[in-house]
């Protein structure tokens, strides 16, 4: 209980003032911050949300939330999500549905019911295995640092605490707790990590989490400095007009290294990924001025040395040029990867819409992708005559959401693949085919 307000009062969390919304499961991280913050007196409510993704499981978490918070006397608001329905509608995965749903409604509480702090109960041990996901995926420093401690409103005071400790208090005072069967599966990314990479190196070093909290602590004020030094260099160096951001790359004092400092612009502001930041470097030390590059939300393009960003407008193509040999391109909130190969090392059948073979002979590069436009056709796989893409896709029951956001594959003049949905029949691979172009698309 000290340990915890101590962390609140030494990094500002929030006070006995503030009316607190506090996130919670049913999980034992949850439940033991449910049970800390009554003991202490704060004014809470409680946010539960019941995804509807593991069936009577979900449904017994949200019974238990709920009787625990009438015995306390708390206010608890539930909701029950639409996650599989949110995942068709807008082609992201589970865990980004869901995080989107989530903060939606609890941003939502926080402007309906007057709660200026929305506490998560993210521990240590979260932060290390965040750690770890960024650094197998890859990243910059920023992606070490673990998990932030504030964003906004949300706030996380367990983060001083590690899952041992959260165990042996709910053990101790007897608080009530649902496990979630989904921690035990190593499908997901972070279970490997929590149930084999780290026990394996806590046997090589009984103390490693404790150095893990440290080197996660030192990487943030690294981080931090950084950000100072950022936020230094985009005074002198961007300027914004008529909605346009340009980045004055010759501003950028030689001293520092640039790719670094470009990439930190634009990545912390506009959200470019790492290998999107890398193409336009090396386009920018080319001299190239023609090419475009793309976040989810914002276009960057070359403009006699300096970068222009502007967000990305409805009636924006978001073209990218697919040269030969690239190995993977951004468009919208997916990343397509490509892969040459030979016909003898593909299975050419039962491939999911997200996966495209297309016979290498007959494309003509660069390929182009972009958003369809009104009055695109192309020959749908298996059929011989031409179809509107815009028909397709209303025949296929694409959301008009979604069918705004559609991209496509241009070899030439001809379309070649509704991009996670259908290839042209044209480009099929067939019996004189040879060398395969196969293209696998994954959401971001």
């Amino acid at each position: 209980m000290q340990a915890f307000e101590k962390y609140v009062e030494r990094h500002e969390l929030f006070s006995h003032e503030d009316k607190i919304l506090l996130t919670v499961s049913g999980g034992v991280d949850s439940m033991v911050m449910l049970s800390i913050f009554v003991q202490l007196g704060y004014n809470i409510g409680v946010a539960h949300c019941n995804f509807g993704l593991r069936g009577k499981e979900s449904d017994e978490d949200t019974e238990m939330v709920l009787r625990e918070c009438e015995k306390l006397g708390i206010v608890c608001h539930s909701k029950r999500f639409d996650t599989e329905g949110e995942m068709a509608r807008t082609g992201d995965s589970m865990e980004m549905a869901a995080r989107r749903l989530r903060y939606e409604w609890f941003n939502e509480l926080c402007r309906e019911e007057g709660y200026a702090v929305i506490a998560v109960a993210h521990h240590a041990n979260d932060s290390i295995e965040t750690f770890f996901i960024n650094l197998l995926r890859g990243t910059g420093l920023r992606g070490l640092t673990g998990i932030n401690r504030q964003y906004g409103k949300v706030v996380r005071p367990l983060l001083y605490a590690t899952r041992k400790d959260i165990l042996e208090y709910a053990l101790k005072n007897h608080i009530p707790y649902r496990e979630d069967s989904s921690n035990r599966s190593t499908k997901y990314l972070r279970n490997k990590i929590r149930l084999g990479l780290l026990p394996m190196l806590q046997e090589i070093n009984p103390r490693f989490t404790a150095l893990m909290r440290g080197n996660l602590y030192r990487l943030n004020d690294a981080q931090r400095f950084i950000d100072v030094a950022i936020d230094r260099i985009r005074e002198v160096a961007l300027h914004s007009e008529n909605g346009v951001d340009t980045i004055e790359v010759g501003a950028i004092d030689p001293m520092y290294p640039r790719d670094f400092v470009i990439y930190e612009l634009l990545n912390s502001s506009y959200g470019f990924k790492g290998d999107v930041v890398e193409e336009l470097n090396k386009a920018l030390k080319r001299g190239v001025t023609d090419r475009r590059f793309y976040s989810r939300n914002y276009v960057a393009y070359l403009d006699r040395g300096n970068i222009m960003v502007a967000p990305i407008e409805d009636e924006d193509d978001c073209e990218v040029i697919v040269e030969r040999g690239d190995m993977r391109s951004y468009c919208g909130n997916s990343v397509l990867y490509y892969e040459h190969t030979d016909i003898d090392n593909v299975n050419k059948y039962h491939l999911p819409s997200d996966v495209a073979l297309l016979d290498e002979a007959k494309l003509q590069y660069p390929l182009r992708l972009r958003r369809w436009r009104e009055g695109d056709s192309f020959i749908p796989f298996g059929m011989a005559g031409r179809k509107k893409v815009g028909d397709y896709l209303t025949d296929q029951k694409v959301p008009i959401v979604e069918r705004k956001r559609q991209f496509v594959l241009v070899s030439g003049d001809d379309i070649v693949w509704i991009v996670g949905r259908r290839t042209d029949e044209r480009f099929r691979v067939g019996n004189n085919t040879e060398n395969i172009l196969k293209i696998t698309k994954l959401n971001i």
